[in-house]
């Protein structure tokens, strides 16, 4: 039985674009050059951006459609990412496993969203690093975006306590244009981290 976000993900669209999301872009250049881990990664746009920065990249998402498209786009840049079908509520991350993780706009709701980003802690070796965006409560009346309810969205003081145990390089609740594909156009209120394991 497909689920939603396959349903979502059918079709040649890539319904969120082809090109990665701008805070990942911005900060790339941080991420030491290693195993990446992409959470939530639906078509694969970010997982083929950091592919061709010489990452070596698992795109990981619950939609077996998604990613299959994510395959196909690093594919049509020459590239290479692995991809693993998982949900993210069954998923262990391995510790120290990975050189950074990528979660950008994966919303969950708050109780797997904790225990995620404590397993994000613990997988990320010494020096790893670990790049969000996602949606906060405010993104609700501006309808450019997002999941429906704000129990899904995310605060940066929540964020802090969550991922206790990294090192805050930036952090920061803001309003921004987004522009990624048909389902994120326009201003839009978003929290951005990036933090490091000491």
């Amino acid at each position: 039985m497909p689920g939603p976000w396959d349903e979502r993900y059918l079709g040649e669209e890539y319904v969120y674009g082809t090109e990665p999301n701008d805070f990942l872009r911005s900060v790339a250049g941080q991420l030491p050059v290693g195993r990446v881990l992409c959470i939530g990664e639906g078509e694969g746009r970010n997982a083929a951006f950091l592919a061709s920065l010489g990452h070596d990249v698992t795109a990981l998402d619950a939609s077996s459609v998604g990613l299959a498209k994510a395959a196909r786009l690093a594919r049509s840049r020459g590239l290479s990412v692995r991809t693993l079908h998982a949900d993210l509520a069954d998923y262990r991350f391995e510790p120290g496993a990975w050189d950074a993780i990528v979660s950008i706009f994966c919303h969950t709701p708050r109780p797997l969203r904790r225990a995620v980003h404590a397993g994000v802690v613990t997988a990320l070796r010494p020096g790893g690093v670990f790049v969000l965006e996602a949606y906060t409560p405010e993104q609700l009346a501006r309808g450019t975006g997002g999941p429906p309810s704000a129990e899904l969205m995310m605060r940066l003081a929540d964020l802090r306590e969550e991922l206790g145990g990294l090192s805050l390089r930036h952090g920061l609740e803001l309003v921004r244009d987004v522009t990624e594909g048909r389902l994120h156009r326009g201003e839009a209120s978003v929290v951005q981290v990036l933090a490091v394991r000491p």
